[in-house]
């Protein structure tokens, strides 16, 4: 078992995942940490006494407070001209690259989609290291003298992020986690994979090769191989922080989490199986890893919210592989025993069922031998079918069915995918467990029947809430009414993409809005794909042009899907997002690579329209706000040297009268404050809106078109072009 090599406190409350390490003078490794009063710390024992800039003394010559005079939402060391280690602070508003070793702001930029997370490294085919910052949809990327060479929008606000060499091609892509329980991979500006979660992803760390680390929001922490997901584990307490380190001195990097009960492990990126473990006093605010103490070896570094660094050595070479041989021995042998115990009981209920079956068969043949027969008055002899039935006995013909179809609503219920379970005999459903992931409020839904209603069939409700294909893993209980054992059935179905859909007819009122694209293939093969994606009674066939139509049950309303023989295809919904999916979906299927299309969507850019108006009001308002702010604060400076005059010189009556003036006028800054950030956040909101839709006429193409209409949009945005913009979104080009 490690145990720690030193055990530090900093006495300052550290804000979870705002933990960093930075070599700030090329050589000398410090522990850098957000806390919760707004400052930023920096522990260098090896370079003491720096003063000056933004940094404030304290009675700890090891550490150093850094004025930042904002809620800090992340932080972030790293190098951008190959020697020293700047440090990048971000705030809801802010980004600041700050120089430590020379106490000197390297560029201080405005956010106004806020910095939630920050990167700094390589991307791609770009030369220049960046400062890479997830905020409010958004991605953007500065150079070391400040410029914005990177910009592009994302799904929803960004929560987490990672370089990791996906492709295994020696380059970097940019691992997104945002809210939308989404994990994109951007090759640059260009989505090349994108797989969904069950939570929002909190924390990304890359590994080895294209293998990287997540943890969500609900628990669970796990290791994805490129697009494939390793392994997984859940949790009741919350993973805070995750990082890749080899503890165990074998050459592959052990996924390091650490948890908000205080709990740290190692586990192996192979398996999930823990191979170290050890425990904080308080939830664990940040792992990193730096040669701390100068001597040649990396160590693993640990800080708790509450200030506490607990610093780990690897094991030596000679307990590779074997750091928790005596907790692994203990585990076996309980998990052993328990299997044990579980077999036993399961061998005695087997042991009674034949003995109850070959009593009855005795019985039965005693009975016929004497010609004698049981009436129905008579209690049923011990033994006998009735015995069977409370043992669990069920004939060995027990079959169970399954169907899923599409409920518009009806019965005063609303709209929902209906799964029907049933066995092929008289036998009854105790109990039916369906395990999916992103369906139900957890990961299982369990459908227990009152008693008196029990029958050979059941009916589960489904509403998934997004477009996606999912496996229903099934466990039936069935048995008889008197039955106290049960057997249990294990099936699994899987619930095609566009499952909340009613197939209606092509004659309903066609929406307003609409997608037009052309494809290289067979009426047939999309006639084959929508079989496949949508929850159908019967396939449907078509002879020459396709025309089939669908009701969204989440009350999006109707999309038409159109294709001629030509090749052309029109997918008619007033849902983007809809159009989008539909889109997408079909272009994998197809195997298309890169897909043109024209939108025509009046309605979203009427909406667009009135947002960017808002945008710019908000913009004058934010502009008129900080002038004033400026102005108080001039004004701030004379009063307080009048009122001082005035004391100094025993002038009460004016010095009252001019502190008094500067209590209204620090009430009327207060107030101006609120106004401020309520702007702010009304602005955040309405960008947010903006980087979707950018983020839905993206979606609306498919591969190097894609990346050319969000890069467009921006260039539109940026020199407020609306008109441009409009005509983007709707040809692509």
């Amino acid at each position: 078992m490690l145990v720690p090599i030193f055990n530090l406190k900093i006495h300052h409350k550290v804000n979870p995942r705002m933990v960093t390490v930075g070599k700030y003078d090329g050589k000398h490794p410090a522990l850098t940490c957000a806390t919760t009063a707004g400052k930023v710390l920096i522990h260098s024992p090896h370079t003491r006494g720096q003063r000056g800039g933004r940094v404030d003394t304290t009675k700890d010559q090891d550490i150093n407070l850094l004025n930042i005079n904002q809620q800090v939402s992340s932080v972030c060391a790293g190098s951008l001209n190959g020697k020293n280690d700047i440090l990048a602070i971000g705030t809801q508003t802010n980004i600041l690259a700050y120089d430590v070793n020379n106490n000197s702001d390297l560029f201080y930029k405005d956010c106004a989609d806020g910095a939630n997370c920050i990167v700094i490294g390589k991307l791609g085919t770009i030369i220049e290291p960046m400062v890479l910052i997830g905020g409010n949809c958004s991605l953007q990327g500065y150079n070391q003298d400040g410029n914005d060479i990177f910009w592009t929008v994302t799904g929803d606000n960004v929560c987490s992020l990672a370089l990791v060499d996906f492709n295994a091609q020696g380059q970097n892509q940019l691992v997104v986690g945002s809210e939308d329980f989404d994990i994109r991979v951007f090759r640059e500006d260009e989505i090349i994979a994108e797989m969904t979660e069950t939570e929002a992803i909190t924390s990304l760390c890359p590994m080895m090769d294209s293998r990287f680390g997540y943890a969500l929001a609900n628990g669970t922490v796990g290791v994805y191989d490129r697009s494939a997901r390793y392994w997984r584990i859940k949790s009741k307490n919350q993973a805070l922080t995750i990082h890749s380190f080899d503890i165990d001195s074998d050459g592959v990097a052990e996924l390091i989490t650490g948890w908000s009960n205080g709990k740290i492990d190692a586990r192996s990126d192979r398996t999930g199986e823990v191979i170290f473990k050890d425990n904080f006093a308080s939830a664990v605010a940040g792992i990193v890893q730096a040669e701390y103490r100068l001597d040649g070896t990396q160590q693993l570094l640990c800080v708790s919210t509450e200030g506490e660094i607990k610093a780990y050595n690897p094991a030596p070479a000679e307990m590779r592989g074997n750091l928790m041989d005596a907790n692994l021995e203990q585990d076996t042998i309980r998990e052993l025993s328990l299997r044990k115990q579980n077999l036993q009981m399961e061998l005695k209920n087997y042991d009674e069922n034949t003995k109850a079956g070959v009593l009855a068969l005795q019985m039965q043949q005693t009975a016929a031998a004497s010609g004698n027969k049981f009436s129905a008055e008579k209690p049923f002899p011990p033994g006998g079918e009735l015995d069977q039935q409370a043992m669990g006995v069920i004939p060995a013909s027990t079959q169970l069915q399954t169907t899923l179809t599409v409920n518009p609503g009806e019965e005063g219920k609303p709209p929902h995918v209906e799964l029907f379970v049933g066995t092929t005999n008289d036998t009854i459903i105790r109990t039916v467990l369906l395990f999916a992931e992103g369906i139900f409020d957890g990961e299982s839904h369990v459908v227990h029947p009152h008693p008196s209603i029990l029958s050979n069939c059941l009916k589960c409700p489904i509403v998934p809430p997004k477009d996606l294909p999912v496996d229903l893993h099934i466990k039936a209980f069935v048995g008889y009414k008197s039955s106290g054992q049960y057997h249990v059935f294990e099936l699994t179905r899987q619930l095609p993409r566009f499952s909340m859909y009613a197939l209606c007819k092509p004659d309903i009122p066609e929406p307003k809005s609409s997608v037009t694209y052309q494809v290289n293939d067979r009426v047939q093969r999309v006639l084959l794909w929508i079989n496949q994606s949508f929850l159908l009674q019967d396939d449907i066939s078509c002879e020459g042009n396709l025309n089939v139509a669908f009701m969204s049950l989440r009350g999006s309303g109707p999309v038409i899907i159109q294709m001629e023989t030509s090749g052309q295809v029109v997918i008619k919904t007033d849902d983007m997002d809809m159009a989008g999916d539909v889109l997408q979906a079909m272009a994998s299927f197809l195997n298309i690579d890169d897909l043109q299309s024209t939108a025509d969507f009046p309605e979203e850019m009427e909406k667009l329209r009135e947002l960017l108006v808002k945008v710019d009001e908000f913009h004058v308002v934010r502009q008129k706000l900080t002038a004033e702010m400026a102005d108080h604060s001039n004004l701030i400076r004379s009063m307080v040297v009048r009122a001082e005059d005035a004391r100094l010189m025993g002038d009460m009556k004016n010095m009252r009268k001019g502190y008094l003036e500067l209590y209204n006028l620090n009430r009327d800054l207060i107030n101006g404050y609120k106004i401020r950030c309520s702007n702010h956040t009304e602005l955040l909101a309405s960008l947010k809106i903006v980087n979707q839709i950018i983020q839905k006429s993206g979606r609306l193409r498919v591969g190097k078109y894609k990346t050319q209409v969000i890069s467009a949009c921006r260039q539109a945005i940026k020199s407020n072009n609306v008109s441009s913009l409009f005509k983007i979104i709707k040809t692509g080009s």
